[in-house]
């Protein structure tokens, strides 16, 4: 099982690093995800700086979020 987030910090490069519960922590590009519908408002700047952990997944808003798995195997570790 996948552990959660609990804590993000959004970069201004369309970035995020996410630490996870178990102390891991993963960077991980959101820049290839923006040209998909689900994703393309965080092109905007102040939505993107505004992730913030949502039940132990990264969210903007109520519409978008990205799962915890995503970010622990796509994301690099470090």
């Amino acid at each position: 099982m996948t552990p959660d987030v609990i804590k993000v910090v959004a970069m201004p490069d369309y970035s995020i690093v996410a630490e996870f519960e178990t102390g891991e922590v993963r960077h991980f590009d959101m820049r290839p995800f923006l040209d998909y519908p689900a994703f393309a408002a965080l092109k905007e700047p102040g939505l993107f700086m505004r992730a913030h952990v949502e039940h132990g997944a990264v969210a903007w808003s109520e519409e978008i979020d990205l799962a915890p798995d995503t970010l622990y195997l796509r994301g690099l570790p470090g």
